[in-house]
């Protein structure tokens, strides 16, 4: 219980003093160097924290963080701003809306979800993961991102789930110059069978892209000719979150 207690603690204080070396925490707690570097690789390993994309000597809290009882953070100005906006399209939809944020380059963590009426929907819980290079909801992000972000996705490797899925870097690079153009990301099948989605980047005042919010459909249920119209849809869904975040 000792060690358990000892990360919590750690956690927290990467989330007060964020981003913060192990030099510092070790101060902090009196603790050695050794012991809180063990859990910081541990909490990292389990998707609480992260290095620092802007010093990867200090660490800052990750993503899941957000994906834990959603419902405690809707004060906060993502969640507040984006729950009547994703009501209204699931409303107009009838399909489920997706609220992800991403967790640095690694992955795109789904932080809320508003569930339609459909007896057949998609249904992923809160708190899961997903590819950046593999759907709509990375690629939204990605197309926000600077080349070199991009190049270091890329370098990772673009693992493959299945036929659909975008494994050659100048393919994805081509993808993400349609899906700024368009305004909003298109995946299908991409990463999970009968699976389609489309998602719009949530951006800050600087232009950073800080979450997308996407529906989510049974691929049988998607209509080409409707894209344009739900693409749209979808980005003015995100355009108004990300204003009302700055209000």
């Amino acid at each position: 219980m000792k060690s358990v207690t000892r990360s919590l603690r750690i956690l927290e204080a990467v989330a007060q003093h964020q981003p913060v070396t192990v030099g510092e925490l070790t101060k902090l707690f009196g603790l050695p160097k050794s012991t809180v570097q063990r859990t910081l690789v541990t909490l990292n390993e389990a998707g609480w924290l992260r290095a620092s994309r802007g010093d990867t000597t200090r660490w800052e809290i990750g993503a899941r963080v957000l994906a834990v009882r959603p419902a405690a953070h809707q004060g906060s100005s993502l969640f507040a701003a984006a729950r009547e906006p994703m009501c209204r399209l699931r409303d107009a939809m009838n399909e489920t809306i997706h609220l992800s944020v991403p967790d640095g380059l690694r992955c795109m963590v789904m932080v809320d979800r508003v569930d339609c009426t459909q007896a057949v929907r998609t249904y992923h819980q809160v708190g899961d993961t997903s590819p950046m290079h593999a759907t709509a909801t990375g690629h939204a992000v990605l197309a926000q991102l600077s080349a070199e972000e991009v190049d270091e996705v890329i370098a990772h490797g673009l693992e493959s789930y299945g036929e659909e899925t975008i494994t050659d870097a100048q393919l994805l690079r081509d993808e993400l110059d349609r899906v700024r153009q368009d305004g909003y990301a298109l995946n299908r099948n991409q990463y999970l069978p009968d699976v389609a989605a489309i998602a719009a980047p949530i951006l800050a005042a600087d232009g950073t892209p800080v979450a997308t919010v996407a529906i989510s459909m049974p691929a049988s249920r998607f209509d080409p000719d409707k894209l344009e119209q739900w693409g749209r849809m979808v980005a003015d869904a995100a355009a108004e979150i990300s204003t009302r975040r700055m209000e």
